[in-house]
């Protein structure tokens, strides 16, 4: 992959998604960390449903920590793996107020010492809520990017996102981010992809092995 084809990519699918934004809702950065610590393993529109309660219940770091682990666990059971998140988010709440006065740390170093807060989530949070150029690779971006030979298939997560920092221009890592996600959930879709209606087909080889007749894929093997 190459900056010119790299253009050509972000220019089409900047024509499809030109408002893609971040889909969780969140009024301030605290809310946004929460919001991406529960949309692991799990859809943001079934975060978003949960958290338009529990944002109303819980508004600050030591709101969590004033119930027990079983009631916070209770309130975001519809999300998956919600035990481990719920004692993830009481820990961070803790570490918040103990070390960072109940804000949210403004560097990915303070991000990423949060229980449950790993890398993707640090760039979300430096990306929306702090306005720092970043490039979180989830596993829309992830599939997009080794779809279209942006990265290789054998590529980590942390690869990924060196390759798109190098061929994506900086003051377009955040734009460039959501834009990658929507045209994977909602275009390049893990299951049953748009090939057929895609204006990148031309320069995708997942998708010309797709569109390419089973006869020939089996005499002929995947195309470049």
């Amino acid at each position: 992959m190459n900056k010119t084809k790299m253009r050509y990519i972000l220019d089409e699918i900047a024509k499809m998604f030109p408002d893609a934004h971040c889909e969780l809702n969140h009024r301030n950065p605290f809310e946004l960390t929460i919001a991406v610590l529960l949309s692991a393993q799990c859809t943001d529109e079934t975060v978003n449903k949960v958290t338009a309660t529990l944002f109303e219940k819980y508004t600050k770091p030591e709101d969590y920590l004033k119930v027990p682990l079983e009631e916070l666990e209770n309130d975001i059971r519809r999300i998956g793996l919600f035990r481990n998140k719920a004692a993830n988010i009481q820990k961070l709440c803790r570490l918040l107020i103990d070390k960072y006065g109940g804000e949210i740390p403004q560097s990915h170093e303070g991000l990423t010492e949060l229980p449950g807060v790993g890398r993707k989530t640090a760039n979300v949070v430096m990306s929306n809520a702090f306005g720092v150029p970043a490039i979180a690779v989830d596993t829309h971006v992830e599939r997009v990017s080794k779809r279209l030979a942006i990265a290789k298939a054998e590529d980590s997560v942390l690869e990924v996102e060196k390759k798109l920092m190098k061929l994506v221009p900086q003051d377009e890592w955040t734009l460039t981010h959501h834009r990658l996600i929507f045209f994977g959930r909602y275009h390049c879709k893990a299951q049953n992809p748009k090939c057929d209606i895609c204006p990148l087909l031309d320069i995708c080889p997942e998708g010309k092995r797709r569109l390419k007749p089973a006869g020939a894929r089996k005499r002929g093997g995947a195309v470049s």
